[in-house]
């Protein structure tokens, strides 16, 4: 399956030696990961940050990255298209099990693979904003259909992406390192958070 969707376009700011602002780069992002047992899956890496408040002038370090995770109080920006999933389960289970164990070895497999053979969790705030085609984002007792222009803040549930749709779709990612209160609850507290 030859890939239908155009590289990602990254366009990053800074300044000249005058402190005047300007476009320092404006090209394909360097960095893109694909998985040979899942055809179509591409992960662009656009930026990340090693802490926060992130340091304006700093260097990109998205190159650096292995696996979902951002770095440690750090922020990643990326772009993953998804291609239809097989119809076949073995096949999927493969696709999944090959990109878990080739991109994403740090992310949590705490069971859940009865509902989807690519349920995991991350202790991150997630932005996922569907940019084109559709997916179904899937919790552990619940489901929902994004189409194009939808955003799901993922809060450290276990989920996982299908794309029954039967066209590639294409997502935004916007992962911040966070942390889990010592009660391993999630929800709403008396703190506010």
């Amino acid at each position: 399956m030859s890939d239908p969707r155009p590289a990602v376009r990254r366009i990053v700011t800074g300044h000249d030696d005058r402190g005047v602002a300007t476009i320092v780069e404006d090209g394909p992002a360097p960095v893109v990961r694909t998985v040979a047992e899942r055809p179509g899956y591409r992960v662009t890496e656009l930026w990340a940050t090693p802490a926060s408040p992130a340091d304006i002038d700093a260097p990109d370090r998205s190159a650096l990255s292995r696996g979902v995770l951002p770095p440690e109080g750090g922020t990643v920006i990326r772009i993953i298209d998804f291609p239809p999933e097989p119809s076949d389960p073995e096949q999927r289970v493969r696709g999944m099990r090959a990109t878990f164990g080739t991109l994403y070895p740090d992310a949590g497999r705490e069971g859940g693979e009865a509902r989807h053979p690519g349920m995991h969790r991350t202790d991150t705030v997630d932005y996922a904003l569907v940019l084109s085609g559709e997916v179904t984002a899937v919790l552990d007792d619940t489901e929902t259909v994004m189409r194009a222009g939808d955003v799901l803040i993922q809060r450290g549930t276990n989920h996982a992406w299908a794309n029954r749709s039967g066209q590639s779709c294409r997502i935004a990612f916007v992962l911040i390192d966070g942390q889990r209160r010592a009660s391993g609850a999630g929800g709403e507290g008396g703190d506010g958070g």
